[in-house]
């Protein structure tokens, strides 16, 4: 790889929209992705290879802490800094009434959803330049019946983001939040198991439609 091309951080990347935004960026830039699920990441990288990109595979948890301070000291270590961070970790609990969400649950939705998010921002935030971009995805599902869980947490999130993108209007990094079209994901079937997925747009098409109308490829 040469070390000029430009590096894409993918958070979330194992499978759905992250896995698809890798596959696309990884045309341009040098892809990090970063993704609990080893064989996904393998099977990601074995798509980048034969498309002729090239990626570097973090099997790794984003709501470990120490975990992503190791991954950003590495990426600053080897290449400085780095041009975009898409980021597409999310958790949905179950949907249920408000009353019946368990403390599991919750807890997982607000480590991933909330402190991951806050967590990255600040530590990725150094890796980044006044030309670089970082991508979020918007989800709004707050006040919903039944979303208590996913409903708040997303909002939080992007509660967090938007306040970021807001100090940021001056001068860079660039935040951008992109809201995809209903998508045929593992977690919206989840959310909708009757639902006609035909109907649903292909994840490799939303990373394409999204790049593009963001100017990020």
């Amino acid at each position: 790889m040469s070390e000029t091309k430009k590096i894409a951080l993918v958070t979330g990347a194992s499978r759905g929209l992250g896995a698809a935004l890798a596959l696309e960026l990884s045309k341009t830039h040098h892809v990090m992705a970063v993704g609990r699920t080893t064989g996904a990441l393998e099977e990601l990288d074995d798509k980048v290879q034969a498309s002729g990109g090239t990626a570097t595979l973090a099997p790794m948890d984003v709501t470990d802490k120490n975990a992503m301070a190791h991954l950003c000291r590495s990426i600053h270590d080897r290449w400085g800094s780095i041009d975009i961070w898409a980021h597409t970790a999310i958790y949905g609990p179950a949907l249920m009434p408000t009353p019946e969400l368990d403390d599991k649950g919750w807890k997982r939705a607000i480590d991933t959803n909330v402190e991951a998010t806050r967590v990255l921002i600040h530590m990725i935030n150094p890796l980044l330049t006044d030309d670089s971009t970082a991508l979020f995805f918007h989800d709004d599902h707050a006040g919903e019946s039944f979303f208590a869980g996913y409903g708040a947490t997303k909002a939080a999130q992007m509660a967090l983001v938007n306040s970021w993108a807001s100090e940021n209007t001056r001068l860079g990094p660039n935040v951008v939040v992109a809201e995809p079209k209903p998508l045929a994901t593992s977690m919206r079937t989840r959310f909708y198991p009757g639902e006609d997925r035909d109907a649903l747009a292909s994840v490799e098409d939303e990373a394409k439609r999204i790049l593009s109308e963001t100017g990020l490829v």
